[in-house]
């Protein structure tokens, strides 16, 4: 399994989980059917830059430093385009294809982006939908996702 998966997962895991340990994010990285040392747990915290926060209830949880949450972090932007297959679109609805388990990492992606005519995502395992305002809209956001591929 690739390292930008493995990561993106990592992230999709600590934003809907809190995760107050390395153990409890390998055992949800196990529930998810991905199987890691500890060594490497340890080294995609560095790699994706986590930092403990406090949470109101005063225990520290794993996020994402704060440029990837108010935007789309350069590590983001990586993993998006290490694991896009292609895109396309069919009136208002944009369809991204990504590498097995990478397609909630891309439309995290989007969502930070906070494309102005982007109504909402759903991500499978290995597709994301994208419903936008009108057929232009999502025409728009796929040009602006392929030139961020470029960039």
């Amino acid at each position: 399994m690739s390292r930008s998966i493995r990561q993106s997962k990592i992230l999709d895991l600590i934003e809907r989980n809190e995760v107050e340990t390395q153990e409890e994010l390998g055992s949800l990285l196990q529930r998810a059917g991905l199987n890691v040392t500890q060594a490497t747990i340890s080294r995609d915290i560095k790699e994706l830059g986590l930092v403990k926060t406090a949470e109101k209830n005063k225990k520290y949880i794993y996020s994402a430093p704060s440029e990837a949450r108010s935007g789309a972090s350069a590590k983001m932007v990586n993993m998006f385009r290490e694991s896009l297959i292609g895109m396309d679109g069919a009136g208002n609805i944009a369809v991204l294809k990504t590498l097995p388990g990478s397609a909630n990492a891309a439309g995290n992606l989007v969502d930070k982006l906070q494309i102005p005519d982007v109504l909402g995502c759903v991500a499978g395992d290995d597709t994301v939908i994208v419903v936008t305002k009108s057929e232009a809209a999502a025409a728009k956001m796929i040009k602006q996702l392929r030139e961020l591929l470029n960039n």
